[in-house]
């Protein structure tokens, strides 16, 4: 198999990324990675965002029950996309080393997992609270892209998860690659998946979205699917796991279900507001 390089001319054009410390906080050789930081400021953010619905006359739900959601949300990222990751992409090695499964330091999180993971949590938390599943989640689908643009940031940071060898202007040369000019794919989902999915939530929410049943989680599931899907045709795709026939990943397999569910909630909202102008 011959591997795969750029024209030697790009080597020279491409930008050289500096190595950056994986560390935001660092002591020793301990500390906060930018990537748990990610995930923690999305959360924040997020949270902060939905505290100020409850002084709305028509909130969904109470200050306490806010904080509580903190907690849900926590639980379902980290269990669901740990158990998602090792499912999804690295089960043989983790069935023969079943104690590397809480090292969490080492990385190895799976969005697609922290989707389900998420999704059970607040089935849990709406159930114990009387509260509208759909509702709920619409509310979490309306602030997760901020997590999202974070997240993918940090992988830009960590020099992680890039894309194919590419001659296009800007490709970038990552450190601890093969040093070939690469798509720098973080970037590409952070502006997708963050900040333009995130834009369209916020226009739609302008749009009284939020008073309609499932419509914005049709249209986070949708959007992050197809922007998945898109980006992951410049992506690298994983060393122990390539392509499959066709040329698809992985990660466009599971986006595939993402995209139809979100049609199909979509579709739900308006048939129940149809119905609703007729009576």
């Amino acid at each position: 198999m011959i591997k795969e390089t750029a024209p030697i001319e790009f080597l020279y054009s491409a930008i050289i990324l500096p190595e950056f410390n994986i560390f935001a906080i660092q002591i020793g050789d301990f500390g906060i990675r930018w990537y748990a930081l990610s995930y923690i400021a999305g959360l924040l953010i997020g949270i902060y965002i939905l505290r100020r619905e409850t002084r709305l006359p028509k909130s969904l739900m109470t200050p306490d029950q806010i904080d509580h959601l903190f907690n849900y949300l926590l639980v379902g990222i980290i269990i669901g996309g740990r158990l998602g990751y090792i499912l999804f992409y690295n089960a043989a090695f983790y069935l023969s080393n079943p104690l590397s499964i809480f090292r969490l330091w080492e990385g190895g999180m799976s969005f697609h997992g922290a989707l389900i993971g998420v999704g059970l949590s607040l089935f849990v938390m709406a159930r114990r609270n009387d509260l509208p599943f759909r509702a709920l989640s619409d509310r979490v689908a309306m602030v997760a892209p901020i997590g999202l643009f974070l997240g993918r940031l940090s992988n830009f940071i960590n020099g992680e998860l890039y894309g194919r060898i590419t001659t296009v202007p800007w490709a970038m040369i990552f450190p601890h690659s093969d040093l070939q000019p690469r798509h720098p794919s973080q970037l590409y989902e952070a502006g997708l998946e963050g900040a333009l999915l995130g834009l369209v939530m916020y226009i739609l929410l302008r749009k009284n979205w939020l008073d309609s049943l499932g419509r914005l989680t049709g249209v986070f599931l949708c959007g992050y699917g197809l922007a998945r899907f898109l980006v992951e045709t410049v992506r690298q795709p994983d060393a122990h796991i390539g392509l499959f026939a066709g040329g698809i990943s992985i990660g466009q397999i599971l986006s595939l279900p993402m995209i139809l569910f979100g049609f199909y909630l979509l579709l739900q909202s308006w048939r129940q507001e149809q119905n609703h102008g007729k009576l």
